[in-house]
């Protein structure tokens, strides 16, 4: 039996993430990052969830997707929903996740044909208050 990985042309594949980087086919990013179904990966600009904004999250609505996957960086954590208004009044779906399972998520759901965005923060490891 031959076993060949199952690839869609055209369309972005999350191949590999760890502490700092995320893979999107070949190409690594080292920073937050917008990744849609198909088209270029884009730099996100907050660099961490203590910068997060609503404008950040009104960038997403030019790249028109029907789903949201959103990577909360190395552990779960929520923005507040007044952030989220601009996805939620243009009726798009989001779903939080640590980054990790947000690569995860979005590979099923992009391999399904669904229209979804990840929109990454760099999932390096948090330190704590006070640390270098």
């Amino acid at each position: 039996m031959k076993f060949q990985p199952d690839t869609m042309p055209g369309v972005n594949a999350i191949t590999r993430h760890d502490s700092g980087r995320v893979w999107v086919g070949a190409q690594p990013f080292e920073h937050s990052l917008l990744v849609p179904w198909r088209g270029e990966v884009q730099r996100w600009t907050p660099a961490s969830f203590e910068e997060l904004s609503a404008l950040h999250f009104s960038e997403l609505l030019a790249l028109r997707p029907e789903l949201v996957i959103f990577g909360s960086g190395a552990r779960l954590r929520f923005v507040r929903p007044a952030l989220l208004r601009p996805l939620i009044d243009a009726r798009i779906g989001i779903e939080t996740m640590d980054t990790a399972a947000a690569c995860r998520t979005y590979n099923v759901l992009v391999h399904e044909g669904r229209l979804v965005l990840a929109a990454l923060l760099q999932a390096g490891p948090e330190r704590a208050p006070g640390s270098l």
